[in-house]
């Protein structure tokens, strides 16, 4: 059996969505299938990919990818949006998924300033994107190990 898979969903898979993958590849992805997506892709935000960098993370191949792409073609086992128009737009039964999560950040595309402000709600974004990302890692490796606890053995 391959490694389950986790779908994050945001609104234009520039910012959020993209951090949240390739901080889970980064932290857990020998456990864990990441992927992300759009309801209207709008290409990997240039300050996404320079915020990334700064903390090691290259995701400056990366490419925005549309909900369409999984709908009915792939079988997540988590689904879990970034932000609310995502959630309140998105389909909220997935195929085989087992859980979907709500994880509301706010969309430091929007934000408005001088370069350094807008900087800043980038990278302070990615720090909360990180944190949630680190602690959800945590408890879902609790539970898999409670699960396993609980398995018959022949």
């Amino acid at each position: 059996m391959g490694k389950p898979m986790v779908l994050f969903l945001c609104t234009g898979n520039s910012a959020r969505s993209q951090m949240a993958e390739a901080f889970l590849r980064q932290h857990a992805g020998n456990i864990y299938d990441a992927h992300s997506a759009g309801l209207n892709p709008q290409g990997v935000h240039p300050l996404t990919i320079q915020v990334m960098q700064e903390v090691g993370i290259d995701i400056s191949e990366h490419q925005s990818k549309s909900l369409t792409q999984y709908l009915g073609k792939a079988s997540p086992k988590w689904v879990i949006f970034v932000c609310e128009k995502a959630e309140s737009s998105c389909p909220h039964v997935w195929p085989f998924s087992l859980q979907s999560e709500s994880w509301r950040f706010e969309d430091p595309v929007d934000s408005v300033g001088d370069d350094l402000e807008r900087i800043m709600k980038f990278r302070s974004v990615r720090d909360q994107i990180e944190t949630r990302i680190l602690d959800w890692i945590s408890k879902n490796k609790i539970s898999s190990e409670t699960e396993n606890q609980f398995e018959f053995r022949e």
